[in-house]
């Protein structure tokens, strides 16, 4: 697996405005200095405890997604290094990353995740429980967390007409939610939709983060 050529073709892939994060969950260390080595500074994982593992294993200069799940009794362990967290799913989660980054005089970054999906599986709110979040005065007291864009995951299907109406439902939330509560703050801004099988498809419609790991680091390994 040349990880280096393979960041090479999905760079060409992307728009300059978009970011790419590259999903290194169940990925050993080796294989994310490769990526490293080929100037890839963005990683996501989706396990507290592999984080935790892999964090102080790796350069300092790496900015560490959290983009799967997260419990609340879990952010204690991220709080302290995490650049950005992509699945607030709720005001419950939310208010234990302002609670945890104020222990450590941290502004945490944080994406409100959207189930987009038709699956039931996947996490995330609707955009009525967004509107209430952003509304309620547990969020408007907070100062240790800064809302900075929104997340969904599309269906996991070969129906691409189907992902990209999901993309676009994401996108108008997205819009709608930085023309009533963000007009004025430039650092709402992050759109994050797209993995590895419909990150073309995430780009269209407006993506301007994506976060991709097969692609990059191959199938995935269960070694650390």
């Amino acid at each position: 697996m040349d990880i280096a050529h393979n960041l090479r073709q999905i760079r060409s892939a992307l728009p300059p405005h978009v970011s790419l994060v590259a999903v290194s969950k169940t990925q050993p260390a080796e294989a994310l200095m490769e990526a490293y080595h080929a100037g890839q500074r963005d990683f996501g994982e989706n396990r507290v405890r592999e984080l935790v593992m892999k964090q102080p294993r790796l350069p300092s200069d790496i900015a560490w997604h959290f983009i799967g799940h997260l419990q609340t009794n879990k952010v204690r362990y991220i709080a302290p290094f995490v650049s950005l967290i992509h699945s607030i799913d709720g005001l419950k989660l939310l208010k234990e990353v302002n609670s945890e980054a104020r222990k450590r005089d941290r502004v945490i970054d944080c994406l409100l995740q959207f189930h987009i999906a038709s699956e039931e599986t996947k996490f995330g709110m609707d955009l009525p429980e967004a509107m209430m979040l952003l509304e309620s005065d547990d969020y408007r007291a907070m100062d240790h967390v800064r809302i900075t864009g929104v997340m969904g995951m599309a269906s996991f299907t070969d129906d691409m007409d189907m992902v990209s109406g999901e993309f676009r439902m994401l996108r108008s939330f997205f819009n709608q939610i930085r023309q009533q509560y963000f007009s004025d703050i430039d650092t709402f801004r992050i759109l994050s939709m797209g993995m590895s099988g419909d990150f073309r498809e995430a780009v269209r419609e407006g993506s301007n983060m994506v976060r991709i790991g097969s692609l990059i680091f191959g199938e995935r390994t269960e070694g650390k």
